[in-house]
């Protein structure tokens, strides 16, 4: 009996910890929402309310029409598609090789994709500028999705998912007479579907987030994406917190939409691969 009560005690203090934690992580966000409902004479309200009242949608309105937001959500999307597309893609024909075949100097070739990981990005940013200037590809789209487009963390990702299938799914297929595109395309990859999935999202929020890279590549303010133009334009509305946090919301909806989308295969995605080496 005592140990029921210890346990039960012990997991109350887990669910608090848990709750209060929740709370820290969600508090910024709140505010952010709450703001950006609010009037212009309850933003600097003293106390502050936790509750908007009342609550108004002329924010939206306003920094939609002043921003013209739907441009840079536009360019956001070329660029996340595009990028995130380059990245799936070339990790999953970069990985199936590694995880699947035999070839010499097959162990080498894993440690030469590990080893990157270790480089920060930001040690990268001159080679690919002064790259990007020879080739021309500055201010564009492409310059900015080229140089980014192969993700070594989806590479070992998606190897640690194709070691996980049977051997004797690929036998029989080749027995049958399938090539080894049609092995890769038809029969492994629906396979590692659920990593699939989480690498995809994982892509789309760092190419919906990147700012930095961008803001180097691109000289022309109408080809920022979303996260560019809300800090580029944030001078615009220096006392205007209201549109700033409504901007701010409405580059978070699309992120939050595809997490709901696809939370259920995150972690089956992730924990894929995760016994075998």
């Amino acid at each position: 009996m005592g140990k029921i009560k210890k346990a039960t005690w012990l997991k109350l203090l887990i669910y608090v910890i848990l709750i209060c934690v929740g709370i820290l992580t969600a508090g910024p966000f709140y505010w952010l929402v709450k703001t950006s409902l609010e009037t212009s004479t309850n933003v600097f309200k003293y106390p502050p309310s936790l509750i908007p009242k009342p609550v108004t949608l002329e924010n939206y309105v306003g920094v939609w029409e002043v921003l013209e937001l739907g441009r840079y959500y536009l360019n956001s999307i070329i660029i996340a598609g595009f990028g995130t597309f380059a990245n799936v893609f070339l990790a999953l024909l970069a990985a199936y090789p590694m995880a699947r075949l035999n070839y010499p100097g097959k162990r080498f070739s894993l440690l030469l994709i590990l080893i990157p990981l270790m480089i920060p990005v930001q040690g990268t940013l001159i080679v690919n500028y002064l790259t990007l200037r020879k080739l021309h590809l500055l201010n564009t789209f492409a310059g900015v999705i080229i140089p980014q487009s192969v993700s070594l963390f989806g590479i070992f990702l998606m190897r640690q998912a194709y070691l996980c299938i049977p051997r004797d799914l690929e036998d029989a297929a080749r027995i049958d007479g399938a090539g080894e595109f049609y092995i890769w395309w038809k029969i492994m990859t629906p396979l590692v579907k659920p990593t699939v999935i989480t690498l995809v999202l994982f892509q789309t929020l760092t190419w919906w987030d990147s700012f930095l890279w961008p803001l180097i590549v691109l000289s022309s303010p109408s080809k920022y994406p979303l996260s560019v133009a809300l800090v580029y334009l944030n001078s615009t509305f220096q006392t205007n917190f209201r549109y700033t946090t409504a901007g701010m919301v409405l580059a978070v909806i699309p992120v939050i939409l595809l997490f709901l989308f696809a939370q259920r295969y995150i972690i089956s995605g992730i924990t894929e691969g995760a016994v075998k080496y």
